[in-house]
């Protein structure tokens, strides 16, 4: 069973039909929406500022979203692909955006709707990522830009692909 343990008069919220791996930690002023999977070894830490997940969101293996005391929050849209060991700390994700495997997002930052950070890139504190936009490297740069329908379709793909994976967890419970 996943560790979901309130603290400093937090008590963590979970959505329905969300899926919670079982090694995963929820701690704190953390409210996840529904229909969301928190996979294996995540930690949403929601010790010192609070973290807003939507609905339809996953969160894959090894992800450790955090924030700043007093100075930074962490905003995850609707149907966001959070990819395997991925850092978020502080920073704002908008609406079917996808965060490719290892990368890292800083405070402040904002990724743009249907926009795509590739893998193990670093997007540094307070960039602005562009709506529908494909931004790679370290630090993360612009890359080219997509039809934001497309991508958002394709990163809605990969999330409901998530929800569809949760279901065969929860199938015997």
């Amino acid at each position: 069973m996943a560790i979901v343990r309130p603290l400093r008069g937090f008590t963590p919220v979970i959505g329905k039909d969300t899926f919670l791996a079982e090694t995963a930690v929820v701690i704190g002023d953390v409210v996840i929406g529904e229909g969301c999977s928190i996979w294996y070894g995540v930690v949403l830490r929601g010790d010192v500022n609070s973290i807003r997940i939507g609905n339809g969101v996953n969160i894959q293996d090894g992800s450790v979203l955090h924030t700043l005391y007093k100075k930074s929050v962490v905003e995850i849209g609707d149907d966001v692909s959070i990819g395997h060991n991925v850092t978020v700390h502080g920073a704002r994700i908008c609406d079917g955006a996808l965060i490719g495997m290892g990368a890292v997002v800083l405070d402040h930052a904002v990724i743009g709707e249907g926009a795509i950070v590739a893998a193990g890139s670093v997007v540094l504190s307070h960039t602005q990522v562009e709506a529908g936009s494909i931004y790679a490297g370290v630090p993360a740069k612009f890359v080219k830009k997509v039809e934001p329908e497309q991508a958002q379709e394709i990163n809605r793909k990969i999330a409901r692909n998530y929800h569809l994976y949760a279901s065969w967890y929860t199938e015997n419970e």
